[in-house]
């Protein structure tokens, strides 16, 4: 019996590891990025936290170790507010894109089911985004004027006496500029999970006499997390690192650590402005890790 076995058995195909077969494939594919991230990300950050322990003088800056410009970041007044400014910023233009931005994208990707007219909607909440990052900052300034726009509408309907002149120069105007700049990055994300869920799930909800405030608590916000976890990752990475809008809307009366960084730069002060750097960075990666423990974003995509 096994000299009649053995020939059938060599005759089988060989039945091969599929991860032995990819090979090398696979660590080709994310060589070019992988190569990307390390040259223009990862290196660029070494370099920064590298400069930040830099001597800066008044006129020069030597390759010497030192802890200096730490210990004046931290210990500066200027610097310890620009800090809290920032984050402070951060959260309310970060809750006011939310507040905006979530009934936006539940109208767009919830209540609109023609997919064309979705779209279409969509693609007007970017048509600002087909101009200039500039004169979009700009363009507030006759809007919040005392002579502006708001003001000059609030007096004719008769809601106010005067012009309000805290539109415009303040930390107010920096984060209606912002919320309007940004508030696209919280729709998009948002109406996308909400554009997935079932409508029959919602039916059924209906069916069983569920009310819509139910219905939003219990099913529609939960499904649409995911959303708006990317949404205010992208939200806060260009918020944290502002600098332009800022300048621009407030009269350089509000100073974000992007502020700071510009300035350092322009003083040559490479040291003091790798700490502010460096400070930035790691409050981002702070941020944006607090944003992925609220969801799972692998297993909810």
């Amino acid at each position: 019996m096994s000299t009649t076995l053995a020939p059938a058995a060599l005759n089988e195909p060989q039945v091969q590891d599929p991860g032995r077969r990819r090979g090398w494939a696979p660590y080709l594919l994310i060589a070019p990025g992988a190569i990307w991230m390390l040259l223009f990300l990862v290196l660029p950050i070494l370099m920064m936290v590298y400069v930040s322990f830099w001597t800066q003088t008044t006129f020069a800056i030597k390759p010497i170790l030192t802890t200096k410009s730490w210990v004046t970041f931290f210990s500066s007044e200027t610097y310890l507010s620009s800090l809290w400014t920032t984050v402070r910023i951060w959260l309310l233009v970060l809750g006011c894109t939310v507040i905006v931005g979530y009934p936006t994208a539940l109208f767009v990707g919830l209540f609109v089911r023609n997919k064309t007219l979705s779209t279409v909607l969509l693609v007007l909440c970017v048509i600002p985004f087909w101009t200039s990052f500039l004169i979009r900052v700009l363009a507030w300034r006759p809007m919040l004027g005392e002579q502006g726009a708001i003001n000059i509408i609030l007096m004719g309907l008769g809601i106010i006496r005067e012009p309000i002149s805290a539109l415009l120069f303040t930390e107010l105007s920096v984060v209606i500029g912002m919320t309007q700049i940004y508030c696209v990055f919280m729709v998009g994300p948002i109406a996308f999970m909400l554009s997935r869920i079932d409508p029959n799930i919602i039916e059924a909800a209906r069916d069983l006499g569920a009310s819509f405030p139910r219905i939003f608590r219990k099913i529609i916000l939960p499904l649409s997390m995911p959303g708006v976890v990317v949404g205010a990752i992208f939200v806060s990475v260009m918020v944290l690192g502002e600098f332009a809008t800022s300048a621009a809307l407030s009269g350089r009366k509000t100073n974000m650590l992007g502020n700071i960084i510009v300035t350092q730069v322009g003083s040559l002060k490479w040291a003091f402005a790798a700490v502010a750097g460096v400070v930035l960075t790691v409050v981002m990666g702070m941020v944006v890790a607090l944003l992925l423990r609220v969801v799972d974003l692998r297993r909810e995509l």
